[in-house]
């Protein structure tokens, strides 16, 4: 039997090498139970069997270890080599559908494209005249091409697949960091109570606020479930997870405080909320600089296509040249007409790729999700009240007023427009109403906290308390959600007092009906710590400055974000003036130049300057960026729904001002 040397005498560098050997032990006998798993799964497609079979073993490969290492941090339900199994699949069937018909292209191809091609090769590559080519067959070129371009999208395939798992962890990651200081908060009040860690954090896990964090400490559990150790599955996660700079430290500290006694966990779980919270600020203010450059880009590129426009429509006057004909799948137009449509096109996409990077930036826990009733006739009679039900409610309307625009004669972009500027202002209507209400119910929120939090130090039970505020306090529209709180609290047995079951539900309830992210990050923490035998007082302390730290946080990215609305609007009006001034008097100009360049003897194509159909194109463009304007200041005030009633009133707008000065 080898023996082993004591630790004191053991040399820390091989200790650490043995540590890693052993970590990289674990995480391959893992990945080896989990093929094993999967080959035995019977829930196993025929295909995923197939698959299975013919490409599992690649997983073994080095040139998988990053996916591998990157799969560790993503929560898929499906084992490494199935995924990686699948990804092979997908390279080979994209692989046989590009190449296998590329030789019969080929061969159909005309012959004067093939001598195109060669010429060009020939003037790109050196030396390529005087080398003695014999003529190749079509046949073999198509064969030699689609070989070429099948191993090419065959290994893009996987690395996509590869990119995949690194895109999913990375996202996991963000989750992660944005939850953690909140779980831990959670845990700082839990550990008060008289639940062992192994409560604690099930109450952590089951709670669908914490996002990522809640998913991780789930997987600890489960492992602590087939291990029967918690330190081992917290080990594990801490091992395998993608934030390794944040949660992977703190589950390790959680495991060492946890076997110094619950005073030291503590005290710990108190000076990590701190920590946490002022990293968490830190990331908030580096995205608030990234905001900022992002709108300087934004202004940047809504301005110059316009401006090209403009410049475009006065150069053609001198430069013939940009009116030439050019053929599109949709018709001859010329090309300024092509770089002008070209132009609109690139607006809608900054405007789109701007609002979904404010959306990304926009901390999820201040997002609110509405959802859709599952029957239609409740839909349309919610359509008033629920963002989610109006986006179906109203397009009956949207698609009315687009038949009205055509009847009348409009031409294809202003019935576009109408019917867009018909369902997208009233669906944001609803929105802005429905975030007002929210806002005021978190208002009253925090009010209702302080109030309950007064009556319970002063030694009411927690049920009387909130009967006292329902009755005593004027909490506006939340009043009638804290009546129906009251009431349900009110729901005790006889013998045993307030029964936890109904408690719990009581707050479940409220949670829904006042259904704000604070809500449920709030209340859920009281419903959790009360369960646990928490001390109450220590409870609604935590909670007190929860409501308050989540109400300052909504506030303060409100009023941060009001800028970026005024930034939208600003860049839309600017565009509005300056199109406006130049389709009104510059354009004039060039047309009267155009039209006496005979008399002046300057030459001048007479068909220039079309004053109608300059106007119409840089309405087009203007009304683009009306669009993206719009969508960037909405998403950046409260989100897509607000979104749609930005980007609508600029559209309204924009039209009103070029018809009202005959432009159009």
């Amino acid at each position: 039997m080898e023996r082993t040397a004591p630790p004191s005498s053991r040399p820390r560098t091989s200790t650490a090498f043995a540590a890693v050997r052993s970590r990289q032990r674990g995480a391959a006998v893992t990945e080896t139970v989990s093929r094993s798993t999967a080959a035995r799964d019977d829930s196993l497609s025929p295909l995923d069997r197939v698959l299975y079979a013919l490409f599992a073993r690649h997983a073994d490969a080095r040139r998988h270890e990053r996916a591998r290492r990157a799969y560790r941090g993503t929560d898929l339900r499906v084992g490494f080599d199935l995924y990686l199994a699948r990804v092979y699949g997908a390279s080979w069937l994209a692989a046989f559908t590009l190449a296998l018909p590329l030789p019969f292209v080929v061969l159909a191809l005309p012959t004067t494209t093939i001598d195109g091609w060669v010429a060009f090769a020939e003037s790109v590559v050196p030396l390529a005249e005087s080398l003695p080519v014999p003529p190749v067959p079509r046949l073999v070129v198509g064969v030699v091409a689609a070989g070429v371009a099948g191993i090419g999208v065959k290994r893009a395939v996987i690395v996509l697949g590869g990119r995949y798992l690194r895109w999913v962890a990375a996202a996991r990651q963000a989750n992660i960091d944005r939850t953690l200081p909140g779980a831990v908060r959670y845990l700082h009040v839990l550990a008060s109570g008289s639940d062992g860690r192994r409560e604690m954090l099930r109450r952590v896990a089951d709670t669908d606020a914490y996002g990522e964090t809640a998913v991780s400490l789930r997987k600890a559990l489960n492992t602590a479930a087939m291990t029967g150790n918690v330190n081992e599955g917290l080990r594990r996660v801490a091992r395998d997870t993608p934030a390794q700079n944040t949660l992977a430290p703190f589950l390790l500290k959680f495991r060492e405080h946890a076997d110094q006694g619950s005073d030291a966990l503590r005290n710990y779980l108190q000076m990590e909320s701190r920590m946490l919270g002022h990293q968490q600020e830190r990331a908030r203010r580096r995205a608030e600089g990234f905001l900022e450059l992002l709108a300087e880009i934004f202004i940047v590129l809504l301005v110059l296509p316009a401006l090209l426009v403009i410049i475009l429509t006065v150069m053609s006057v001198i430069a013939p040249g940009l009116s030439t004909p050019v053929p599109t799948p949709v018709g001859t137009t010329t090309l300024r007409g092509l770089i002008v449509y070209a132009s609109g096109a690139f607006i809608l996409a900054v405007g789109l790729g701007a609002a979904s990077l404010v959306a990304t930036i926009r901390p999820p826990d201040q997002t609110v999700a509405y959802d859709r009733p599952e029957t239609t006739l409740t839909t349309f009679a919610t359509a008033t009240t629920n963002p989610a039900s109006a986006t179906l409610g109203f397009l009956p309307a949207g698609v009315l007023a687009a038949l009205l625009a055509a009847l009348v004669g409009a031409n294809v972009v202003d019935v576009v427009l109408a019917g867009y500027v018909a369902y997208a202002v009233p669906v944001g209507v609803v929105a802005v109403r429905r975030a007002r209400l929210d806002g005021a119910k978190d208002r009253e929120l925090k009010d209702f906290v302080h109030a309950v939090s007064g009556h319970v130090s002063l030694g009411r039970p927690f049920p009387e308390a909130v009967e006292h505020v329902a009755r005593d306090v004027d909490l506006g529209p939340l009043s009638g959600d804290v009546a129906d709180l009251a009431l349900n609290l009110r729901l005790t047995t006889p013998n045993t007092g307030t029964d936890e079951d109904l408690r719990t539900a009581a707050l479940d309830r409220f949670v829904r009906h006042v259904g704000t992210p604070m809500a449920e990050q709030t209340i859920g923490l009281v419903i959790g710590a009360l369960d646990a035998g928490s001390d109450t007082g220590t409870v609604f302390e935590t909670l007190q400055s929860e409501v308050g730290r989540l109400y300052h946080e909504k506030r303060a990215l409100r009023s941060g974000m009001l800028v970026y609305v005024a930034v939208g609007w600003t860049t839309a009006l600017l565009v509005v003036g300056i199109t406006v001034a130049t389709g009104g008097h510059v354009f004039d100009g060039f047309a009267q130049l155009s039209s006496m360049s005979d008399l002046s003897g300057v030459a001048i194509d007479p068909q220039a300057v079309d004053l109608e159909r300059d106007r119409y194109r840089i309405y087009v463009t203007t009304q683009a960026t009306m669009l993206a304007s719009g969508w960037f200041a909405g998403t950046a005030s409260r989100g897509r729904y607000e979104a749609l009633l930005h980007s609508g009133l600029l559209v309204a707008v924009c039209h009103a001002v070029f018809a009202g000065v005959g432009l159009i």
